[in-house]
């Protein structure tokens, strides 16, 4: 039983500190979990041949987003809990543009409308869907 309590005491110690590290480390973990709202992300993406405009996420604190288009923009609702995500979007603006950017902005809108996940790498909003899309976070 003597030899017993020094391992029995080191196994404490141990746990004691991996117990305190853990608890001081939570809330990074929380924080890197949480939804990044009141925010505002570009699609890492080039801009389309003859702009500098490239798509972008301009997420309020309740979820309402302003979805800037590669012609048209509209209003959606993002539902968000744990990792799973749900984009809900109204009707799109009626600006005439080239045919390539209504095309675009249709399968920009069905990604985002078929997103189901999202994870943070950094500065980056990685939404899972039909297609993997990141947006970087806006830093002005």
């Amino acid at each position: 039983m003597h030899r017993l309590w020094p391992t029995l005491r080191r196994t404490a110690l141990a746990l004691a500190c991996g117990t305190s590290l853990a608890a001081c480390l939570a809330p990074a973990v929380a924080a890197q979990s949480e939804f990044p709202f009141g925010r505002e992300f570009l699609l890492d993406t080039r801009p389309m041949k003859g702009s500098k405009h490239v798509p972008s996420l301009d997420i309020d604190e309740k979820g309402i987003a302003d979805i800037d288009l590669w012609c048209n923009s509209v209003k959606g609702q993002l539902v968000v809990a744990g990792d799973t995500i749900t984009i809900l979007t109204g009707p799109k603006t009626d600006r005439t543009c080239e045919p390539e950017r209504m095309q675009g902005d249709d399968d920009v809108l069905a990604a985002l409308t078929a997103v189901t996940n999202w994870r943070l790498e950094g500065d980056v909003l990685v939404l899972i869907g039909t297609r993997t899309m990141r947006f970087r976070a806006q830093s002005n």
